[in-house]
């Protein structure tokens, strides 16, 4: 089988959910980061004074501000989150309502903004490196510039494509053939082995571990490829690279098999997180697949 089930939530690992998750695309997120931590839920900021004990806590490994709408949140509520819990980091999570908004950079100083179809895999990144005694990027000061951000997250890129000392199989699929280079090169410089690269759809015969397919956006004849490529291999982690993923057709692409949807341009801390999740086969059976972990939906 290519893919194994969700381990179980580690005790020690919680995340605190401060907002309302109303909306589809944030009731999935937050199931998704239900099924590998502990969730503490509170509608507002100005509710933690009643329900944190100072002493027993419960302390997050990472405070998540729920962004339905732009504008959400204030300076002053993100500053009570963090008066609450000094050592756990602040980012906040927003819907393609605030998706042009967000490519400007962070709406709130310290308080780096997450789409929601990367939520997921970018948590289990941070995570996976502090399992490994590691701050990673999640450890980096809320001042760090972007640069920063991009040589941590592409040191534990390289990690993960080589796990186990054999490099994953990667298939580069790109709509159009000027991102094709763009994708295969990513992978290729990371230590992955890039044994497939095609211009339009991926071929149902492929014996790659990893499919990453550059679509442009996400149509119906992508989700239609989709479910034929997952139904010829059924278990292949497939990943989307969509430039302004919707609400609609990213949940359909789950629906439809996909690993992940991630946004264009590339953030490589996702790519980073959804590889942790990923192991190559064994050499003995290289042909057999690859054993996914809870880095993002199972299909």
């Amino acid at each position: 089988m290519h893919a194994a089930a969700p381990s179980p939530p580690a005790p020690s690992r919680h995340v605190a959910w401060i907002g309302s998750a109303c909306s589809v695309e944030l009731a999935w997120a937050r199931d998704r980061v239900a099924a590998s931590a502990t969730v503490i839920e509170t509608d507002h900021p100005s509710q933690l004074a009643a329900r944190v004990d100072p002493v027993a806590g419960p302390w997050p490994t990472v405070a998540v501000l729920v962004s339905d709408m732009p504008s959400r949140w204030t300076l002053a509520d993100a500053v009570a989150v963090s008066r609450c819990w000094p050592l756990a980091p602040v980012i906040s999570v927003c819907t393609p309502l605030s998706e042009g908004r967000r490519r400007s950079g962070p709406a709130l100083p310290g308080v780096d903004e997450v789409a929601w179809n990367e939520l997921p895999t970018r948590l289990a990144g941070w995570f996976a490196d502090l399992d490994a005694g590691r701050p990673g990027v999640l450890g980096l000061p809320a001042a760090s510039r972007r640069e920063d951000r991009v040589l941590e997250a592409a040191a534990r890129l390289r990690a993960m494509a080589r796990r186990e000392g054999q490099p994953l199989r990667v298939a580069a699929v790109a709509r159009h053939a000027v991102d094709l280079d763009g994708t295969a090169a990513l992978f290729a410089a990371s230590g992955a082995d890039v044994i497939d690269r095609s211009v339009g759809r991926p071929r149902l015969d492929t014996s790659a571990d990893l499919v990453v397919w550059d679509v442009d956006r996400i149509d119906a004849d992508t989700l239609t490829w989709l479910r034929m490529l997952t139904i010829q291999k059924p278990g292949l982690p497939v990943v989307l690279l969509d430039s302004f993923p919707r609400s609609d057709t990213s949940l359909a692409a789950f629906d439809a098999g996909a690993l992940a949807v991630l946004g264009r341009p590339l953030a490589v801390e996702a790519l980073a997180g959804l590889l942790s999740g990923l192991k190559p086969p064994p050499a003995a059976a290289a042909g057999s697949g690859t054993d996914l972990g809870a880095a993002g939906p199972g299909h």
